[in-house]
């Protein structure tokens, strides 16, 4: 039998008859009615094979120590059923498949969930791809079976591929990002009351006790004019003293929201969350296509 199509193959047996002791000139067989000569019974069936056609003929075959005999041929097409394949080989091997792409839709911090699923699905395609070749002959071809098991293999060991992608340029962003805080913290100035110095406003003149007058250490003082030094000097010591404080409220600056908007932009290969997004669709799709060629090709 050729396997080159297995199992979306069909085979041609065939059947002689033939004289042992009487040549073609002391008799001759032939078909009566051509292909008409042959029925089959509706009730006789095959486990693995459906007769689609049958064909007649007839031939002489030589013998160089005896001479000539008529011999009778009849020609069976059989094809393989492939319902028990599908059940067996092709539905686990589709829902392989079909759940390595779980893992996309899993966090990517979650490494033993996505790690152990991706494992669980190779080697659960190893196992179908052992069972099959161990129930088939060794031939030295590729069969239909092996190019669709290989390629589902190939498509779930890229899903590993694709975690391990993952995690590998999540740690290289994480390590970034954390060096840019480090450096954005070490370059900025320090400030005692933690508010930027982006914009001021003054506030109004008060009236302020020492206790307050200390609380606002580190502030400057406005300058003062001529006349208001003149107006000090004689000021009556028990008049409170008053103070003209600048304070700043702190407001994003443009260049901080450039830096933001650009980090959200990244390149899809360092944006792990695009290669998740892209792989729930390019995966699946690829799949689809796949088994459209195939099945079109083999069917």
């Amino acid at each position: 039998m050729d396997f080159s199509r297995f199992p979306l193959d069909s085979q041609t047996c065939s059947l002689e008859l033939e004289s042992y002791a009487y040549t073609d000139e002391d008799l001759m067989l032939y078909w009566k009615s051509g292909d008409e000569s042959l029925s089959t019974d509706d009730r006789i069936s095959l486990s693995q094979f459906l007769i689609q056609k049958f064909h007649t003929t007839s031939r002489l075959a030589f013998y160089s120590s005896t001479g000539w005999y008529n011999r009778l041929y009849i020609n069976f097409t059989l094809r393989r059923h492939i319902f028990f394949f599908l059940l067996q080989t092709y539905f686990p091997a589709t829902l392989m498949v079909m759940l390595s792409w779980v893992s996309f839709w899993i966090d990517r911090r979650a490494v033993p969930a996505r790690v152990s699923l991706g494992i669980t699905t190779v080697l659960t395609m190893s196992t179908i791809i052992t069972g099959v070749n161990a129930s088939m002959p060794r031939v030295s071809y590729i069969k239909a079976v092996d190019i669709y098991l290989w390629v589902s293999f190939v498509f779930v060991f890229l899903s590993v591929l694709e975690y391990a992608a993952v995690n590998y340029l999540s740690t290289v962003q994480d390590r970034r990002e954390r060096k840019r805080r480090e450096r954005a913290r070490s370059q900025s100035l320090p400030c005692t009351c933690g508010i930027s110095q982006t914009r001021t406003m003054t506030m109004l003149d008060g009236t302020y006790s020492e206790a307050d007058t200390n609380s606002l250490a580190g502030y400057t003082e406005e300058p003062m004019g001529p006349e208001e030094e003149q107006e000090e000097l004689h000021e009556v010591p028990e008049k409170p003293e008053h103070m003209v404080v600048h304070l700043s409220v702190s407001s994003e600056s443009t260049t901080t929201k450039k830096k933001k908007s650009s980090l959200r932009t990244l390149n899809i290969i360092q944006n792990t969350h695009a290669i998740d997004k892209y792989s729930r669709m390019i995966f699946p799709g690829s799949y689809i296509f796949f088994n459209l060629i195939y099945w079109s090709v083999y069917c």
